[in-house]
């Protein structure tokens, strides 16, 4: 027998929850492929350009290209997230208060909302009704009820944006500074961008197994598309480079 009580899924006396890193999945995925898309675009936009233009700004001018947009758009990433889960988290208790007031103010109208949402889902006319009466008993519950299968919303309790940030800055960091790595330890030539495709390549390729790790699920699918998602903004990064050569 399952049941569940803080989040929390219990199942003949043991308890089942989410890893620490299936909670923050999303920020990872998210962060993670932006890094390593961002800094293959500086590099990639060197190498389009032409290999001449490459060695004349030398490896130096790459890193240092690349650096200043990794930590500039780590650092508004993980901002825009902490200030996307705020406003989520806002806007969630605000339209749950409205709510609140509508089964206050309007029980018949919220009441035959409930009853067409529980009929949607299945349920017999017989329990449809008793369980709207029990429902009207518990307006806390009611709100919660109408929350997630009238307006489509999940409380964003359990969530801290700050914690948010700082995952999708963290894995824009550790993640995109991979396709930098062959020119912290060699000179600009073509064979180094080879290498840079590699180790990008190499990144999504890890961050796929990570996102298997998690899920797991169809480990062909998680890893394949996250690699193809990676591989088309690398190509059109690299695609824009050639443009302005």
């Amino acid at each position: 027998m399952n049941d569940t009580f803080n989040g929390i899924t219990t199942h003949r006396g043991r308890e089942h929850h989410i890893s620490k890193m299936g909670e923050f999945i999303k920020q990872i995925i998210y962060g993670g492929n932006d890094g390593i898309v961002t800094t293959f675009a500086v590099v990639a936009g060197f190498a389009g350009a032409g290999q001449d233009g490459v060695a004349q700004v030398g490896a130096i001018a790459v890193l240092l290209f690349g650096l200043a947009n990794l930590f500039a758009d780590a650092t508004a990433m993980g901002l825009g997230e902490y200030l996307s889960a705020r406003s989520e988290n806002d806007l969630y208790h605000s339209v749950r208060d409205d709510e609140l007031v509508e089964i206050a103010q309007n029980p018949e109208m919220e009441r035959q909302e409930a009853l067409e949402i529980l009929a949607d889902k299945g349920m017999s006319d017989a329990d449809a009704v008793a369980m709207a009466d029990i429902l009207q008993r518990y307006p806390e519950y009611y709100a919660d009820f109408m929350m997630a299968y009238e307006i489509g919303m999940s409380d964003p309790a359990d969530e801290n944006p700050a914690l948010n940030g700082l995952a999708t800055f963290a894995a824009f960091i550790a993640f995109g500074i991979i396709p930098l790595l062959p020119y912290f330890m060699f000179d600009p030539v073509r064979s180094t961008f080879h290498l840079s495709v590699i180790a990008t390549f190499s990144a999504l390729t890890i961050l796929g197994l990570l996102r298997f790790g998690v899920i797991r699920q169809n480990i062909l699918r998680c890893v394949g598309e996250t690699v193809l998602v990676g591989g088309v903004c690398a190509a059109v990064a690299y695609g824009v480079g050639l443009a302005f050569a």
